[in-house]
């Protein structure tokens, strides 16, 4: 087989590359080593910032999250036992859309299927060769034998454990990595959400996030030690502390019910450099890894693709290699601006085991000085919202 770009993952990232490729007339073949049943079964990000809802209308793959998608205007920063709204609009004139990653993705997958575009699921030992080259190519195991597409570039969009980044030489990668000392524990529940916009809270207790898929459909967070087991935590203890760390009046609106997804997510910022070697390209989580208090991880992914996309379609349609080279530069400085704003949030709104008094006090002054100083307030929603691409 012969296309012009392979894409190795077929989530958003690899998704939303593979149609704004196709609308610009550009072949391509993705590959992923599961099947479409278990990529639609993970649970994910929903905080869509302005540029990500913009690629997905340019991919023709938007209808759905334009009916059923949540605009928000701001969010609240709770601590002092209140909350604290950030009027995202009102300081930036823009706002986030609450979309899961999983419509995202199925949606996507609707779009490429309908378009007869080819990916190749259960692709077995997908391994990119010769990417140093001009002349590239995948190989995979499938149905017992070993296949072959020779291409023009590879694109790999499969994540922090795919095959992509560990095929680049070791001596070739500078990484940088955080690992926080905590963890998010994690419920999706079929209720109605506690507040019409996200609240993200800071309390003696640890952090604590409330968020939603759907007016039907929440999603709530608590932060929690590392070595917590899942199956300790029945629906009424995390229902409990999570009332515990929200202010009053959240707490005794809350409505509950069973949980259908429990989990915990350790928390670590990473980034590996470059993310271009010769024809291969790291896209989103092959790259970069952020702790979700800033709601970034999906939008990064999305920023890489749409400098990836300008890359490619500026050297095929215009001949001009300009963009694609510039590809790794481009999208590591808003990588690092990302990855600045997360910690922060992260270091702001979490309890950390050695911070001491002294600390406590120190967040408490920052988080005042936010919501009370336009000017602060305004540099924490532009970065929320997305910095510009």
């Amino acid at each position: 087989m012969r296309t012009q770009v392979v894409i190795i993952g077929s989530g958003p990232s690899g998704l939303l590359l593979g149609e704004l490729l196709k609308g610009a007339g550009i072949e391509t073949i993705i590959l992923d080593r599961v099947g479409k049943d278990y990529i639609l079964g993970r649970v994910r990000a929903g905080v869509l910032e302005e540029g990500t809802v913009g690629l997905l209308r340019e991919a023709g793959a938007a209808a759905r999250m334009d009916r059923e998608g949540l605009p928000h205007d701001g969010f609240s920063l709770a601590f002092d036992g209140r909350d604290h709204r950030i009027d995202l609009h009102g300081l930036t004139g823009k706002r986030v859309m609450v979309y899961g990653q999983t419509e995202v993705t199925a949606d996507l997958i609707q779009r490429r299927e309908a378009s007869g575009a080819l990916t190749i699921y259960e692709a077995a030992d997908v391994t990119p060769h010769a990417f140093e080259t001009s002349s590239p190519y995948v190989t995979f195991e499938k149905d017992g034998s070993t296949h072959r597409i020779d291409c023009d570039f590879i694109a790999g969009c499969d994540g922090y454990h795919g095959a992509s980044r560990r095929a680049v030489p070791r001596e070739a990668l500078k990484t940088f990595e955080r690992v926080y000392p905590f963890g998010w524990l994690g419920i999706l529940a079929d209720v109605p959400p506690v507040s019409d916009e996200l609240i993200y809270a800071n309390h003696p207790r640890g952090f604590a996030l409330c968020s939603m898929r759907s007016q039907t459909r929440s999603r709530y967070y608590i932060q929690c030690a590392l070595d917590e087991k899942v199956e300790d935590w029945s629906d009424d203890r995390f229902y409990d502390e999570l009332r515990r760390r929200l202010p009053a009046e959240h707490a005794e609106s809350m409505v509950t019910g069973p949980s259908f997804e429990k989990s915990i997510a350790p928390l670590r910022s990473f980034v590996a450099e470059p993310m271009r070697f010769g024809s291969l390209f790291l896209v989103g989580d092959a790259a970069h890894i952020v702790p979700p208090t800033g709601a970034k991880g999906l939008n990064l992914a999305a920023s890489d693709v749409h400098y990836l996309f300008e890359g490619l379609r500026d050297l095929y349609l215009e001949q001009s290699a300009t963009a694609l080279n510039a590809y790794s530069v481009r999208a590591l400085k808003r990588v690092w601006g990302a990855v600045r704003f997360s910690w922060s949030m992260t270091m702001l709104m979490h309890r950390f085991p050695d911070a001491g008094d002294f600390g406590q006090k120190i967040q408490e002054a920052e988080l005042d000085y936010l919501v009370h100083s336009q000017s602060a307030s305004t540099a924490l929603a532009e970065n929320y919202v997305g910095l510009p691409y």
